[in-house]
């Protein structure tokens, strides 16, 4: 009897690391105007960045309705699994944490299902239902499940470089006036996913300057036992890889688009890192 995993798209895993892992994603849905769209099933990546260069209406996420939840959390009670943990988005930034909960309910008691809020979002999400994942493959139970995510959680830092404010004015983040004079001045903000919603937490007047002082706070937090590095249609995103090539985590490094949920907050040529600092010596 194993314990599945099931996380929502906003995580920015890789298909090809979920499906390893054995986690299943339930999608968040994309509006463009009056036409929406099911995130990695009616709408990838690639032609989602294709629609929002096409100048039209900015995109807007829903969060999965709880008979999508429900339907995952009833396909790992069929798999043979003793049970369930489901990670989400942080519920500051989304009602989806609310749509699992209300579908885990309704699963018990016939089948347990724990809904673990990540606190986070894009890869910090994704970091935290890998190390559930793992527990669950050494042969933990629930409680060694939701162990190993709280862990995660407590030592996961997240950050971004945002290349452009549009998507932050358009989105009703920020106002217009700050829009205009920060893009007058060239400001290129760095953000941080804290205590469950983004704070601002740097503002760098270049591009680069912004990239460089993302890779100083990777550096400056020490050893770290897993990193991620996601892009957004971002041009220099191969460069600042190599930036910090030589930042060694215990384990392998996981490069990620950020996907249609985030993208649509952070906008083109983001850029961001997450991490999660190494364990101290017991």
């Amino acid at each position: 009897m194993t314990v599945r995993i099931i996380c929502d798209t906003a995580c920015d895993l890789p298909e090809e690391l979920a499906q390893s892992y054995g986690i299943s994603l339930v999608p968040l849905h994309v509006r463009f105007g009056s036409k929406e769209f099911v995130d990695r099933e009616e709408l990838s990546t690639k032609e989602f960045w294709r629609l929002c260069s096409s100048g039209g209406a900015l995109p807007e996420t829903a969060a999965p309705a709880p008979g999508a939840f429900h339907t995952a959390f009833e396909s790992a009670a069929a798999s043979g699994a003793s049970a369930a943990l489901c990670v989400t988005i942080s519920s500051r930034l989304s009602a989806t944490f609310d749509s699992a909960s209300r579908a885990a309910k309704e699963m018990r008691p016939r089948f347990l299902v724990e809904v673990f809020d990540s606190r986070s979002a894009t890869m910090g999400e994704g970091l935290v239902a890998v190390a559930a994942a793992e527990a669950a493959r050494e042969g933990k139970d629930l409680a060694g499940v939701l162990s190993a995510a709280e862990s995660t959680r407590r030592r996961l830092a997240v950050f971004g470089a945002i290349d452009t404010l549009e998507n932050l004015r358009r989105g009703g983040r920020i106002g217009g006036a700050a829009a205009a004079l920060g893009a007058l001045l060239s400001i290129k903000p760095v953000i941080e996913v804290r205590d469950g919603v983004v704070e601002g937490e740097s503002k760098q007047r270049t591009r680069a300057k912004s990239l460089r002082y993302l890779a100083g706070k990777l550096r400056a937090a020490g050893p770290v036992e897993r990193l991620a590095i996601m892009g957004a249609e971002a041009a220099d995103f191969d460069e600042f890889v190599t930036l910090i090539a030589d930042i060694v985590s215990l384990e392998p490094k996981i490069l990620a688009d950020i996907g249609p949920v985030i993208g649509t907050h952070a906008g083109p040529g983001a850029i961001g890192v997450a991490w999660v600092a190494a364990s101290p010596e017991p």
